[in-house]
């Protein structure tokens, strides 16, 4: 595979794919991005112009889609809106890129032959109780709760369709929540890092006892790339770091790293429809594949992660107000 086109490979997980791509591989890499709010230039920034190179448009345009695919040995589908909140606000965008997206992106590897890896997310499964000590595997059945998760449940039917019905060269992968650089300050972890840099309080949805199974995003990319050059073509896999983790915890251990008491956060109000705990058994993957995640100690992971926010405080700062009025709107 030589030539590889990210879809969203200027969002937060899909430029850590192009970073690891160049790290670990001799591929050529076309991004495809739309450049919406949660993108970001800087994530592609110094990279090599031989290597790299960014095409901005619409995943939902088979104008651009269909000659691109065609130029390139395998695509991987990073673009997505993902934020729920977002989705409870306006679900329009996330039917345009999520469904429509994956559709026209379907149409032109199934024209031209080319190998396709869609990235889900676990959040296509619903949730599973506090006290549950089963977690989501490749046969949990779907239950999405939001439109934000329901758009990607129907994106991970259409591409099984495609290879199903047409003989479409895909594999699919469902991944816990990531965290590491160049995630956009509206989202968990990063709002709570950069509200304790710029001086504030963390701030926790209701009592603070949701899980989520968090994954560093470097360890998702390896995933990927192995899945997309070993897996079996038509197989799902799930994709995890046993990384369960409550809300109070997290905000307890960013508190920590960066020297404050463990208690200096604030509840706030909960988010509409919030799942309670999210679980992933990614025994396939290892067992399948041969794939370990590096960051296995969460806190190591995080440590990385709080600082790198506190390095690249000049990319994150000019959002950081604007996502925080946003939020207050809302009691959070």
């Amino acid at each position: 595979m030589d030539r590889i086109l990210v879809t969203g490979g200027a969002g937060f997980i899909g430029s850590n794919f192009v970073h690891h791509l160049l790290a670990q591989t001799a591929a050529r890499v076309t991004v495809l991005d739309k450049l919406t709010y949660a993108a970001s230039r800087e994530a592609l920034a110094g990279l090599p112009a031989d290597r790299v190179s960014l095409v901005v448009g619409d995943v939902a345009d088979p104008g651009v889609v269909e000659p691109l695919v065609a130029e390139h040995d395998a695509v991987v589908h990073f673009a997505a809106e993902s934020h729920n909140d977002n989705s409870l606000a306006d679900p329009s965008p996330f039917i345009h890129t999520n469904l429509i997206g994956t559709f026209t992106l379907l149409e032109a590897v199934r024209k031209a032959g080319t190998r396709l890896h869609h990235v889900s997310t676990d959040e296509v499964y619903g949730d599973l109780e506090l006290d549950d000590p089963e977690r989501f595997t490749e046969s949990t059945a779907y239950n999405p709760s939001s439109p934000y998760s329901a758009s990607k449940a129907g994106s991970d039917h259409l591409v099984r369709a495609w290879v199903r019905s047409f003989g479409v060269r895909a594999t699919i992968s469902n991944c816990s929540n990531n965290y590491g650089p160049w995630q956009h300050v509206e989202k968990f972890i990063p709002r709570q890092i950069t509200n304790v840099l710029a001086g504030g309080r963390p701030k926790v949805y209701g009592a603070g006892l949701n899980v989520r199974d968090w994954i560093h995003a470097e360890d998702h990319s390896a995933a990927v790339w192995t899945i997309l050059t070993r897996g079996r073509v038509g197989e799902t896999y799930l994709v995890g770091a046993d990384g369960e983790r409550n809300n109070l915890e997290v905000v307890r251990t960013i508190l920590r790293l960066l020297g404050r008491p463990e208690d200096d956060f604030d509840l706030v109000g909960d988010r509409a429809g919030h799942d309670l705990r999210y679980a992933i058994d990614s025994t396939k993957l290892r067992a399948e594949l041969g794939w370990a995640p590096s960051y296995a100690d969460f806190e190591a992971g995080l440590a990385a992660t709080v600082e790198w926010y506190a390095a690249h405080e000049d990319w994150w700062a000019p959002h950081k107000a604007d996502v925080e009025r946003a939020y207050a709107a809302k009691g959070q």
